[in-house]
């Protein structure tokens, strides 16, 4: 039996939900053989994932969103990090009920990585996902050594609505390390830097974004990626258009700037935890996330677990809070059947606030259709 589940987001992380799956699945099956291997796919929770699967925790003080210093954690084993940037510049760094779309900065996912880099990684998979940022990564790079100044030579004002006073942009600075070791960029979002698909008009109003900063964030953006173009050359215009690019408020476009590969995030997560040989040992799958939704379907967590289970031959179910798919939908995704809580508990309040019992029993129930 192996549980590969994401975490209930507001409720479990993913380590609880393993633990909380094997406690039910034991109710029924006392001396079930269970392997738990907690995934994700890039976002917030990366690095707990990569932990509890034997990496090293690591933590340093950098710039919050806001400047403030805040105490963010990277995970390390050997020569491989895994660094999340909302350790750094997540939502979840902002006070509760304030957000800066204009002005929150990415400078302190640029010091993460120069952390890692400074630990003599020599693989980074930058978990990129759940942002209060929406600055193309220009924090990142100027913590990693980029100059980015406005007209009168002064460094731009942090966040995305100071790209518009961007005069020019000189990388030469950048940390010489970047160009020896393969960096890739894990994210579930493949949206470009702007347009109507892009980081500012999708994912802007999550953070606080009205219509107007949308519309100047975009500007912003296009503008910033017009200096990078007369800097390094088309390459920039290439990368602003590129897949990945507007993932986490376009920090996708300054990874890609200094040489990140782009990959599905849960994909690179499968192959950084070890899932292939646990998958290997396993007679049953068990994943899952919070929420089952059209979402999952697009590079979540569940679904790559369930494609590699099912490319292996191996029966999958899910586990989650709230399932808003149809039958059909979770059958073509490689998921025999989902399991919500609200089965259960039909209170979704409840549900919330007493994940973890519901799911023992939501794993009881597992047990009796699947082992007994």
């Amino acid at each position: 039996m192996l549980i590969a589940a994401d975490k209930f987001k507001g409720s479990l992380t993913a380590v609880q939900v393993a633990e909380r799956v094997t406690a039910g699945l034991r109710r029924v099956v006392p001396d079930l053989e269970v392997e738990a291997l907690p995934v994700a796919d890039g976002g917030d929770g990366t690095v707990d994932a990569a932990v509890a699967a034997g990496f090293e925790r690591r933590e340093v003080r950098v710039a919050g969103p806001l400047g403030d210093e805040v105490t963010a954690a990277f995970a390390l084993r050997g020569d491989t990090a895994v660094v999340e940037m909302a350790e750094a510049s997540g939502l979840q760094r902002l006070p509760a009920g304030v957000f800066a779309p204009l002005t929150a900065s990415t400078y302190g996912s640029g010091e993460l990585l120069r952390a890692a880099l400074d630990a003599g990684a020599r693989t980074i998979v930058f978990g990129v996902g759940g942002s209060a940022t929406t600055d193309g990564g220009a924090g990142m790079l100027a913590a990693l050594g980029a100059r980015l100044r406005t007209a009168s030579g002064e460094p731009v004002p942090p966040g995305g609505g100071g790209l518009a006073q961007l005069a020019s942009a000189e990388l030469s600075g950048l940390d010489e390390r970047l160009a020896s070791v393969e960096f890739v960029l894990a994210s579930d979002v493949d949206n470009p830097l702007t347009g109507p698909k892009g980081a500012p008009a999708v994912y802007g109003p999550q953070k606080g974004a009205s219509p107007d900063d949308v519309a100047a964030l975009d500007a912003a953006l296009a503008h910033y990626a017009k200096v990078l173009e007369e800097a390094i050359g088309p390459k920039a215009a290439e990368y602003a258009a590129s897949a990945g690019a507007g993932a986490a408020g376009g920090i996708g476009y300054g990874a890609l700037i200094v040489g990140a590969r782009f990959r599905a995030g849960i994909d690179v997560m499968l192959d950084v935890l070890g899932f292939a040989p646990a998958l290997e040992r396993a007679s049953l799958v068990i994943t899952g996330e919070g929420s089952l939704d059209e979402q999952t379907l697009h590079g979540k967590a569940p679904a790559g677990v369930a494609a590699a289970a099912r490319a292996a031959g191996k029966e999958v179910v899910a586990v989650c809070g709230r399932l808003a798919l149809p039958a059909e939908a979770v059958g073509r995704a490689g998921i025999r059947r989902a399991y919500p809580l609200t089965a259960v508990e039909p209170d979704v309040a409840k549900c919330i606030a007493d994940a973890g019992p519901i799911l023992e029993r939501v794993a009881e129930q597992i047990a009796r259709d699947f082992l007994s």
